[in-house]
């Protein structure tokens, strides 16, 4: 999916830190179907049938959490031609997950609470769109275990991360957004692609904002976390159209620090990203 339309008011005009940014919305709007959504369903499906292993995992904690999400979405209108195999206990319950995954064009991340401790799990889910990162490493981890390889991420956010998802309650639903810079618009960029980073001579029309739009939704019963990811592009040259955003974005790649710049391959190419945001189109 690329060349979105791009909303200034998501992007903070201001240097660069980690902020939560969340905002009420709805679970059934957030994985309803965009005008892209033949091509995307059809590049998800194409990646299961390759490898669902890599794509698809389930936890023994999740089982529950994965049975409640399949009871709770079912009766959404857009499952309704899948809704006897979404049903069906003759068809294993990872299979199911997949099947769900297939209709969805955001990927998902199940999230069990511990009840002995505030402390939150990942268990499973269908991710076929990760940004460098594989759901069969996370699997088991904490949430500050998931996101300790980002710098700072956990010395700025992990408490506000543990009270969002400890007061989560049924029935409501958040979504947040964050972006990265890559060279090339691909929607499954798993590490084991090897694709390449941006490089020097940055050119306009090999870099592009990859957005992930984000929801969290909890089910009653069980207390799992339901973690939806839509990723979108919109190359380099539609962001320097929009000049509020632009300027947003190259004031933020500007004051990123330099490990965070490290760890999204952008510390050599940075300050040519930014500079070519600044011109006027």
């Amino acid at each position: 999916m690329t060349s979105i339309p791009l909303d200034p008011q998501s992007f903070s005009d201001e240097d660069f830190r980690f902020r939560l940014g969340t905002v009420p919305g709805s679970a059934e709007e957030f994985f309803a179907w965009s005008t892209d959504a033949a091509a995307v369903l059809a590049e998800r499906r194409a990646w299961f049938a390759a490898d669902s292993q890599r794509y698809a995992a389930l936890l023994p904690e999740g089982t529950a959490i994965a049975q409640e999400l399949l009871e709770s979405v079912v009766p959404w209108p857009m499952l309704r031609d899948a809704q006897q195999d979404l049903r069906s206990p003759e068809i294993g319950l990872l299979e199911r997950l997949v099947m769900l995954s297939k209709q969805w064009e955001p990927d998902f991340v199940l999230i069990a609470p511990h009840r002995d401790e505030p402390l939150f799990t990942v268990a499973g889910g269908c991710v076929c769109f990760p940004s460098a990162w594989r759901l069969t490493d996370k699997l088991g981890q904490t949430i500050d275990q998931v996101h300790q390889p980002v710098p700072q991420l956990n010395s700025a956010l992990s408490p506000q991360i543990d009270r969002l998802l400890a007061r989560l309650r049924p029935g409501k639903c958040l979504v947040r957004s964050n972006w990265g810079v890559c060279r090339l618009p691909e929607l499954n960029q798993h590490p084991e692609r090897n694709l390449p980073s941006i490089q020097l001579p940055v050119r306009l029309e090999e870099a592009w904002l990859r957005r992930e739009d984000q929801c969290l939704f909890a089910l009653p019963r069980t207390g799992g976390i339901v973690f939806g990811i839509r990723v979108t592009h919109t190359s380099w040259l539609d962001v320097r159209s929009n000049r509020p955003v632009a300027h947003s974005v190259a004031r933020s790649l500007r004051t990123m620090p330099l490990d965070m710049l490290d760890y999204k391959r952008l510390a050599e190419v940075r300050e040519q990203l930014a500079r070519l945001l600044d011109e006027d189109v």
